[in-house]
């Protein structure tokens, strides 16, 4: 796999990751029992902590990564012939 195949792969195991760990430990205004600021839908997170998110999603997805490509580099999976650049 190339590098160019590979950057890909790994930036659509991220985005998907990030979806899974976007929900995980937030508290809603609704759930908090506070009434959310003016033009806020009451369901929206209190606290997302983005960059937490985004630093978990990224090792998270690198773990994902790193089998798959170790199957493909050292051709555990047939697969057809992929662009190498």
């Amino acid at each position: 796999m190339g590098w160019f195949t590979s950057i890909v792969v790994y930036l659509t195991i991220w985005w998907t990751v990030l979806f899974a760990v976007l929900p995980l430990g937030t508290t809603t205004y609704h759930e908090a029992g506070v009434a959310p600021p003016k033009g806020c839908d009451p369901a929206a997170p209190m606290d997302p902590k983005l960059k937490k998110k985004f630093i978990t999603t990224s090792w998270v997805a690198a773990l994902v990564f790193a089998p798959l490509w170790a199957a493909v580099t050292f051709h555990l999976i047939p697969l057809p012939h992929l662009p190498t650049h």
